[in-house]
């Protein structure tokens, strides 16, 4: 049996911020303190827990821009080598990632926006839906860190909210996953802070997101 807080009741908070900030994932801004994290470390079933792999996870707010800043222990790296010149590479999730998984409006079940980014700050994003595959062009920024020696990489996203929802309200509660994959081929790593609990990994399971919250100035 997991003992991982169940969908409805993992929660992370999104600490709201008086200036734009820029992603600098080596040095990160003053602001990443005011935010409490989140961290995990078991599969997608919530089992098999490994600090080795533990993901720390931090969000920040403004009305024009959402911030994601990863911490992730690692105990190898495995990127993708080639990738368009402004860094998108698809298939990424086929080597090391940090995922985000936001849905916006949790009455549209099956509509979402995914984004992940590896060690070497390839990227990619997704509009999630009952159609095709689509690319979310969303326009992020985002910086990335690795430290061999304590063998840890640090990846920070600055997403315009824009390209999330059309009328952003801090007041509504989003739904959210956050996920690791590592290596370059099975058996790999598949974490997930909300377990999906799927008999194979997949992480596609919007009613298994949790909560993001948007937290007030005080």
């Amino acid at each position: 049996m997991s003992h991982a807080a169940p969908a409805s009741s993992a929660e992370v908070v999104a600490a709201p911020v008086a200036n734009e900030i820029e992603p600098n994932a080596a040095c990160p801004p003053n602001e990443w303190q005011s935010a409490s994290p989140i961290s995990f470390c078991s599969d997608w079933r919530g089992k098999n827990p490994d600090p080795a792999h533990e993901t720390e996870v931090r969000v920040l707010w403004s009305p024009s821009t959402l911030y994601l800043r990863f911490v992730c222990r690692y105990r190898g790296l495995h990127v993708f080598d080639a990738a368009d010149p402004n860094g998108r590479c698809d298939h990424l999730w086929d080597r090391d990632v940090a995922e985000a998984f936001l849905q916006p409006d949790p009455s549209r079940a099956r509509y979402y926006k995914e984004f992940e980014i590896a060690p070497n700050g390839f990227w990619i994003d997704l509009d999630i839906s009952p159609g095709p595959l689509a690319d979310l062009k969303s326009g992020l920024r985002r910086s990335v860190w690795v430290g061999q020696a304590r063998r840890v990489w640090a990846a920070e996203l600055a997403i315009p909210m824009k390209s999330l929802t059309a009328n952003f309200d801090p007041a509504e509660v989003w739904r959210v996953n956050f996920y690791r994959v590592e290596g370059p081929k099975e058996p790999r790593a598949y974490l997930a802070w909300c377990p999906t609990h799927t008999q194979q990994p997949n992480f596609h399971v919007p009613d298994r997101f949790g909560k993001l919250r948007f937290g007030s100035s005080r």
